[in-house]
């Protein structure tokens, strides 16, 4: 995708066409919202915040334009752009100029928990917005009494699982837009970045108190503490993902061990769970520093 990158660096038009373009198509296909926010990221990773700032305007008034032309409501597409694009933007600068990716994806997951904070500050019982919403997303020819359990059970988390979606997305938004920077200006840079993620003590202390508040107290204290720690999944998930391939690049059958553990994450959505584990388990552990028998 290097003449993806380039094609972004050749000017603003491109940024903003390309950035507008993937932002609409992506309400059909959703993962080309990532590609969009890692044109945004680029620009901004490379040529600084104000830079960055003109094509995420531009861009959002190009997507307007486009809503319009096809008949969509542009009210929605500037909404959709704006949260699409800000938080990718913020980061992108805080990695710009902190030049550590850690603190980086740290800021996304304080963005993401901030926004659960605001939603239930909005809305008081946001379980019962899921539960109303829910149903409708299910296949009509589900199981009636099976439906109505699930939704019941993960409804309060819902929130939680929304937002984790969307750091998801932003972090995967700027892994791009700084892969594309390494391999137009630092071949390989990235991987020696992102091998390096890591979490500090001080966050994974602050990740057990909010477990302990969510398992201590109950109402919407313990809803907001549980839709939290969902979103710190995503952070030890990225981590974890990070520690494994250090270690099975060590390996002597390395080319195949990383292949395996992405295909695997791919393949069975369940083992980010034990990834997860190692991520927050390297924050004391620094598995990464230990030598393979």
């Amino acid at each position: 995708m290097k003449w993806l990158a380039a094609y972004i660096m050749r000017g603003r038009l491109e940024a903003m066409l390309l950035a507008a373009t993937l932002a609409m198509l992506s309400l059909i296909l959703a993962p080309l919202s990532v590609f969009s926010s890692g044109a945004v990221a680029l620009v901004t990773l490379r040529k600084g915040a104000y830079e960055g700032l003109i094509i995420l305007a531009c861009s959002s008034l190009a997507a307007g334009i486009l809503a319009t032309l096809i008949q969509v409501s542009y009210q929605f597409i500037l909404i959709y752009v704006l949260f699409l694009w800000l938080p990718i933007w913020l980061i992108a600068i805080v990695l710009r100029e902190g030049r550590h990716i850690s603190l980086a994806v740290e800021i996304a997951v304080l963005i993401g928990i901030v926004g659960v904070v605001a939603y239930y500050l909005v809305n008081t019982d946001p379980a019962s917005m899921w539960a109303q919403v829910m149903p409708k997303m299910v296949p009509a020819n589900a199981p009636a009494e099976d439906v109505k359990r699930t939704i019941a059970f993960i409804a309060p988390y819902m929130t939680g699982i929304a937002a984790a979606g969307a750091v998801f997305s932003m972090m995967l938004g700027l892994f791009l837009g700084r892969w594309w920077q390494s391999i137009l200006y630092n071949p390989g840079g990235f991987r020696q970045e992102f091998l390096s993620l890591k979490t500090e003590p001080r966050l994974a202390i602050i990740s057990l108190a909010i477990i302990g508040i969510a398992m201590l107290s109950s109402g919407a204290v313990s809803q907001i503490a549980w839709n939290s720690a969902i979103i710190l999944f995503v952070l030890y998930t990225f981590t974890g993902i990070a520690v494994l391939h250090t270690v099975f690049s060590r390996m002597k059958i390395a080319q195949y061990a990383v292949a395996m553990l992405y295909i695997t994450l791919f393949l069975i959505p369940y083992s980010l769970f034990p990834v997860a584990i190692v991520g927050f388990s390297d924050t004391w552990l620094d598995i990464r520093k230990r030598k393979l028998n």
